[in-house]
């Protein structure tokens, strides 16, 4: 199936919108309309060029620059996301295969897939008694059910025929997961991956405010005790824009294993 061309004049349109926002914004602060402490755009881009001038300076671990912070955060947002995948996956296509075992675990499924993974800090602290560690408990806890969900749905949903045929063959369990399985279940898979980066990205900036150290998270929570606000501004952009690369970058992935 292809993609619907977007229009030429989108960008446009774009600019024209952030244009308008930005008037907006500077009439409301200019009009007095919001706090004292309500950033400028003009406060908040020379913010910007400061903090992204020196991003890569060191003077000890309570004063970095916004990359060392941004790297902490995506370093344990991968570890997590690779750890949870590795359980979500497997565990995915043995439920996905077994009724009767994915029934027998789908309550203990539905009661923690809702739990807030942040409500996991406090347990993570007392299991685990560090900050870095809790913090990649809290995103393995937040990739792992968006993954998992679908990969069982994908294994459910691949067609009989294919594995009527690989029984018919007498193919080799790994073969038929190898070859058949696996690429059948693929985009279903790849869905539930996007679905679990996309929510780990936005759990680690809270369970950064809380555990500290250092990180995205630790760094706009700084900023507010310091009520650096225009820092904040410039911080919510960079999160921002590194959710969407790293959103595109799975969807990137999507359109390769995606067939009709």
């Amino acid at each position: 199936m292809k993609s619907t061309p977007k229009p030429r004049n989108a960008g446009i349109l774009g600019v024209v919108l952030l244009a308008a926002f930005i008037g907006l914004w500077q009439l409301a602060a200019g009009a007095g309309w919001l706090s004292n402490l309500a950033p400028t755009p003009a406060r908040t881009g020379n913010r910007a060029i400061e903090l992204l001038s020196d991003p890569f300076y060191r003077d000890g671990p309570a004063s970095q620059g916004i990359f060392w912070h941004l790297l902490a955060s995506l370093r344990r947002v991968l570890i997590g996301f690779l750890i949870a995948t590795v359980i979500a996956v497997p565990l995915g296509f043995v439920l996905g295969r077994s009724t009767t075992l994915r029934w027998a675990v789908d309550p203990m499924v539905q009661i923690l897939r809702p739990v807030s993974p942040l409500a996991w800090l406090p347990l993570g602290l007392a299991l685990l008694s560090d900050a870095e560690r809790t913090a990649i408990f809290v995103i393995v806890l937040s990739a792992l059910w968006p993954t998992l969900v679908n990969t069982i749905d994908a294994v459910r949903t691949i067609h009989p025929t294919y594995l009527e045929l690989t029984a018919t063959l007498g193919t080799p369990w790994w073969s038929k997961v190898a070859y058949v399985m696996l690429p059948s279940a693929l985009p279903g898979i790849v869905t539930g991956l996007r679905l679990s980066l996309s929510t780990s990205w936005l759990v680690i900036i809270a369970a950064e405010m809380l555990v500290g150290g250092e990180g995205i998270g630790f760094f706009v929570w700084n900023m507010w005790n310091r009520l650096d606000i225009d820092a904040i501004v410039v911080s919510i952009v960079i999160i921002g824009l590194t959710g969407l690369i790293l959103d595109h970058l799975i969807a990137a992935l999507q359109k390769v294993v995606r067939y009709d």
